[in-house]
């Protein structure tokens, strides 16, 4: 696609004014009441330093008095940012292809060494020592774009956050997160074990982006099972998946995630409710979900992390946290139950590398504009990337793209802006052929289209973009 690749996006048709101001590396946007903020300096005023040196990360920090919601996850050290196969045990999956399934609690047996809905519900001792081991953090190595009056510039940022130990393949560790914990990402990598003492760097390996959902706040990532010692192997757990859809409120729960990059720790409280609607900013895209709602602290570098019930089962994955001076205990979770057959999927997809610069394919698409969520319900279209212009002669026109369409799924991926589809198609060369789905206006209602798109190389998606630059000059 040479489609706006080589250009800057649109703003999906304005709606409503939003005014942004650039203050120190925070962004507040005026006309609404979320705010982006910069961790990395509320985490270097406090705290002592840490005893080992390593990769970490932040994203969060109360700074004024409205009321905020924010994807929470940390950065300790340069700007921070918000990032780019069911879950199965060792004995599932006897090929490669061979599709992996959630490691599901058993109903009828109690888990073991895990604490009850008791008077000592309060002691979690056990189930930090059973499922910590299911927990580790990830470190997403990136850059961050910064708009300034002289034009945009990128810098490198790092950034922390955290993820569970979801299952495996014959080759791969997998692990689930948050997509703006990877988000971006040009290097990623997992620290196992990370339970504050010094780093062991044979616990801190590669990992690789399996497959995301931007529209759930979810992604898969791997680890090669050949990079992983046999006493790290050894010591680290598939986490038991729960059913987040029996949870009642008052129900106690514990969150363990690697709050602040300084290694996992562990928080405790109760649901405080279900179901919350909760609408939350991630890449320019409002995105919105039903969430559980908890008093147990969801802190920076938290993102991706696991919320148990008394059993020590996976009902929540932690993502979201309500930020304002005059609240506490407002932190958010993923419903685990709502989001099983997404993983699934996500753990099912091919792991790929990015390509390297001169082989990447294009679709073939031009002048693209987000369709955000506000647009979306204001003018009554999918949510996605519309297509001002299909290039002539190259991939997207070939497979019957048209002018018009809204770009929804590629490769199996939901595609909810232009910055996503741009990052998603470096993993891609040319010669490729992707299934790529478009919503297309067809009298007064769109209907979906699955297209087979052979990529373009960029000197042809080029050479026809200069022409239709020619043309239109005429």
């Amino acid at each position: 696609m040479y489609d706006d690749e080589m250009r800057n996006n649109d703003t999906a048709e304005n709606t409503t004014e939003q005014t942004t101001e650039e203050n120190g590396g925070n962004y507040y946007d005026t006309g609404s009441t979320y705010t982006h903020y910069d961790s990395s300096e509320a985490m270097n005023q406090k705290a002592p330093k840490k005893k080992r040196e390593r990769k970490a990360g932040g994203f969060g920090r109360t700074v004024a008095k409205c009321l905020v919601l924010a994807l929470v996850f940390g950065s300790v050290s340069s700007a921070a940012f918000m990032g780019v196969n069911y879950v199965g045990n060792k004995a599932l999956g006897d090929s490669v292809n061979t599709k992996v399934s959630l490691n599901k609690a058993n109903t009828t047996v109690p888990a073991t060494s895990t604490a009850s809905a008791s008077s000592d519900v309060y002691d979690v001792s056990s189930i930090v020592e059973n499922c910590m081991p299911s927990v580790v953090s990830i470190t997403n190595v990136g850059t961050q774009e910064f708009r300034t009056i002289f034009g945009n510039y990128e810098q490198e940022s790092q950034s922390s956050g955290s993820g569970i130990i979801i299952g495996q393949n014959d080759t791969e560790l997998l692990i689930v997160t948050n997509n703006h914990v990877v988000s971006g990402a040009k290097e990623l990598s997992v620290y196992f074990n990370s339970d504050g003492q010094d780093a062991d760097e044979d616990n801190v390996i590669s990992a690789k982006i399996k497959g995301t959902d931007a529209d759930k706040d979810l992604a898969v990532i791997a680890v090669q099972l050949s990079d992983i010692p046999d006493e790290t192997m050894s010591s680290i757990k598939t986490a038991t998946v729960g059913d987040s859809s029996a949870l009642k409120v008052g129900e106690p729960v514990v969150a363990i995630g690697n709050a602040y990059g300084y290694g996992l720790s562990v928080t405790s409280g109760i649901v405080s409710a279900l179901n919350r609607e909760v609408t939350v900013q991630s890449d320019g895209q409002d995105i919105t979900n039903k969430l559980i709602q908890t008093d147990a602290a969801i802190n920076p570098g938290n993102s991706g992390g696991a919320l148990l019930n008394s059993k020590g089962e996976l009902i929540g994955i932690n993502s979201v946290k309500f930020i304002s001076e005059d609240v506490e205990g407002m932190g958010y979770a993923i419903p685990i139950s709502d989001v099983e057959n997404i993983i699934g999927d996500l753990m099912n997809k091919t792991t790929r590398d990015k390509v390297e610069d001169g082989q990447q394919g294009y679709l073939g698409v031009s002048n693209c504009v987000d369709v955000t969520s506000e647009v979306s319900q204001n003018y009554n279209m999918p949510t996605g990337v519309y297509v001002r212009k299909v290039l002539d002669g190259l991939g997207a026109a070939n497979a019957g793209m048209q002018d018009g369409d809204i770009i929804t799924k590629v490769d199996g991926t939901t595609i909810s802006g232009y910055t996503q589809l741009k990052e998603l198609m470096t993993y891609y060369k040319a010669g490729e052929t992707i299934e790529v789905v478009v919503q297309r206006m067809e009298g007064s209602e769109y209907k979906e289209e699955t297209l087979n798109i052979t990529l373009s190389t960029q000197d042809e998606a080029s050479a026809q973009s200069q022409q239709q630059s020619q043309d239109s000059g005429k």
